[in-house]
Formats: structure tokens, sequence, C-alpha cells
């Protein structure tokens, strides 16, 4: 099985949410990801899911996913053709003696300090899957004591966009 990443761009309605995810749980397809939010159109919602399928099975699902009436438009994201990322918050101990190494590590990754307490720094990092697990590998010696991670949201590169003139009539 391999690793999909899916931009679906539907009309911002109840339920559509609950239909789409409905659709991969009957097949048996587990979502590894899954980031809903509005577009530049008030009336279109995007949202990134990531799935790992057989490319057969994926042909299926997105074939079944036009089908729905709230969607518009199915386009799986190349990862060398679009621009992945995903945010990560994460609670760290610190002291006052680990606070300084803490704060130097976090620069490599180009993550910064959103909350400082006498025994904790909150951080804040985006950037790919990849870049996330490196870094926490390199912060859990300190002790995690929380974190909480987006699911990936992503965008195909270049000027082409997946809300064209023809769906500007939508709603």
């Amino acid at each position: 099985m391999s690793r999909h990443t899916l931009s679906v761009l539907v009309e911002d309605k109840p339920g559509v949410l609950t239909r789409v995810a409905a659709l991969f749980s009957r097949r048996g397809f587990n979502i590894e990801s899954l980031a809903v939010g509005p577009t530049e159109l008030p009336e279109l919602s995007r949202m990134t899911v990531v799935v790992e399928v057989e490319g057969s099975a994926l042909e299926q699902v997105t074939k079944q996913l036009n089908k729905l009436i709230e969607v518009l438009k199915v386009v799986e994201l190349e990862p060398s053709a679009s621009v992945q990322r995903e945010i990560l918050l994460v609670k760290v101990r610190a002291d006052v003696i680990a606070r300084s190494q803490i704060i130097d590590t976090i620069q490599l990754f180009k993550a910064k300090v959103v909350d400082v307490s006498t025994d904790a720094v909150t951080i804040e990092c985006t950037g790919s899957s990849a870049k996330l697990r490196a870094l926490l590998e390199v912060l859990e010696p300190f002790g995690i004591k929380e974190l909480v991670q987006s699911g990936m949201v992503a965008m195909g590169r270049g000027s082409r966009s997946i809300t064209d003139r023809s769906l500007r009539h939508v709603g």
C-alpha cells in the first residue's frame, strides 16, 4: 500500500465531512490525516485527506467521492508537485538550565517558543511530517509533557488552482 494525499473541494454545508469520512470507513480505509478549512470562496471548503491505499482502491474511492453531490473536485497531490505542511505544538519540561539548550535546539528546526512557564516551554513548529518527527526525537530527552499535531494541509505548486472560474457560481 502507498500513501496518497487528496485535495477535495466541497460545498461548505453541514454533514459533508461525515459523508466523506464514512465513504473511507465503509471501504475499510484508515484516514491517516484529515484537515478541513475554508477556501478563498466563502461557500467552499477544502479537505486534505491522507490515506494509505492500493492504487486501484484509490481510484474507486475517488470515483465514489465524485458521486457525492457536495463534492466539486478531487485532486491527488503528488509530494513533488505540491506544498504539504503540518503544525505541531509541543510542551517540553524546561527548568532554567535546560531552557537555553531547548531554545538553541529548536532554532535549528526554525521552530519558536510560544509560551513559557517556570517548568515548561511550549514550542510551535510547521513543516513536513518528517521534520516534525525529527524535532520530537530531539526534544524527547528533555521530557515531552503534551503535544498536539494538526493534519496535513496541502496545495499544488505553481499558478494553477483547484478553484477555477467554473466553480465560482456554486452557492
